[in-house]
């Protein structure tokens, strides 16, 4: 029976794995929708070579970093309880490489190619699993210091503070260091309206992104005795709850509507264990709404070009979430109990503020020494030609 169990774990893990490596797939459609012609084929190319790198980053260091383990051993060693060690690295390597895939639409069209590879390598290889470590792994008795003070740990199920808050704050930084796309907002105080290029594309990634976070959450359990159905209906009502609240204020927007759901998921990763699902509606609409409200402040106030919106999608909508679980996780508001609204604030403010010192450092010293941004003609003529040198669909040449 042991041997079963064993199996069946690896199996359930691997599958989660698989779902959230899907999801990237779904990063890079609702990136390559959103963005201009001339900058399809730059979105696909990075999601895929970010995912690459973090892969070889995570292994070598971010996995150590934040569990104090390594697979610096022989393979008779990795493929022991059917190699359960090995399929969970993979499960959450695939949530560590979402915090580059989530910089990248905020940075997108202006930015340079090698260097956000090294971004990529340092966040993945430290400023994330070190954050991931004090939340998942009791590192530093930060955990215990916060239970100390409030008689609760930091309730993080899923990552709305710790993989998706993370990198929304790492983006904002590195999107003002960047600085907005040119002719975004003209000296004479327009805006020039940049809309998405590819509707299609952009409802399949966020379709794409929808399916894959069940295995975002609901395999966030890691073994199958402690599978959850009540977090997949949480999952399943945070995002209609984002997607109507999206199509109401968003005006039947479908950038809006699109990214509605992905909101919603964002904010109930926290609490997807413990709330009622009429809590779990409750979150995603809030988060579908901030998600409307500052993505059109960021734009048009404050003229933050932050392109796919990834600081209030992920960001706010991430800290929202996390804070939320120590509302709707309550039993007093039909949640399963166990969590305390003060060790949420606590620990979302530490998430928020070491993302933020994390991206302020990367970003700062990169513009400092190799500089992020391409150049004004590179940028007219877009990422594609000029990095990739080849558009998302060339003109056919013909021979007479």
């Amino acid at each position: 029976m042991e041997a079963l169990k064993q199996g069946t774990d690896a199996l359930f893990i691997l599958l989660g794995a698989i779902m959230v490596l899907a999801m990237h797939a779904g990063f890079a459609f609702l990136e390559l929708g959103t963005v201009r012609k001339k900058n399809q084929v730059n979105a696909l190319v990075k999601i895929l070579v970010d995912f690459s790198v973090s892969t070889v980053v995570y292994y070598v260091v971010g996995y150590s970093v934040a569990y104090g383990t390594h697979f610096f051993v022989s393979a008779e060693s990795l493929a022991q309880q059917n190699g359960y060690a090995l399929v969970k690295f993979f499960f959450l390597l695939t949530f560590a490489a979402a915090i580059p895939a989530i910089v990248s639409g905020g940075i997108a069209e202006r930015a340079k190619f090698w260097p956000q590879l090294m971004a990529t390598a340092v966040i993945v290889g430290f400023v994330y699993p070190f954050f991931e470590g004090v939340a998942w792994n009791q590192h530093f008795g930060v955990q215990a210091w916060i239970k100390g003070l409030t008689g609760e740990e930091f309730h993080d199920f899923a990552g709305s503070i710790v993989v998706h808050a993370m990198g929304g704050w790492i983006a904002l930084p590195a999107v003002i260091l960047l600085g907005s796309r040119a002719n975004r907002y003209r000296k004479d105080g327009a805006i020039s309206a940049h809309p998405p290029s590819n509707i299609p594309f952009l409802a399949l990634g966020a379709w794409v992104l929808v399916v894959g976070w069940f295995g975002f959450n609901v395999m966030s359990a890691q073994t199958v005795d402690k599978l959850s159905g009540l977090v997949a209906v949480n999952s399943l009502m945070a995002m209609v709850g984002g997607t109507l609240a999206a199509l109401v204020l968003g005006k039947n927007d479908p950038g809006f509507v699109h990214n509605g759901p992905l909101a919603g998921l964002v904010a109930v990763c926290a609490g997807s264990d413990l709330m009622h699902p009429l809590g779990a509606l409750v979150v995603g609409a809030v988060a579908g709404a901030i998600f409307v409200v500052m993505f059109t402040l960021t734009q048009n106030r404050w003229k933050i070009d932050d392109v796919l919106g990834v600081w209030p999608l992920h960001g706010l909508c991430g800290t929202w979430g996390g804070l939320a679980a120590g509302i709707f996780g309550s039993k007093a508001l039909g949640g399963l109990g166990g969590v305390s609204f003060s060790a949420q604030l606590i620990g979302s403010a530490l998430g928020v503020a070491w993302a933020l010192v994390g991206g302020l450092v990367v970003y700062g010293i990169l513009k400092s020494t190799v500089g992020l941004r391409l150049t004004q003609e590179e940028e007219f003529d877009g990422a594609d030609l000029t990095i990739h040198k080849i558009s998302a669909t060339p003109d056919r040449e013909v021979s007479w």
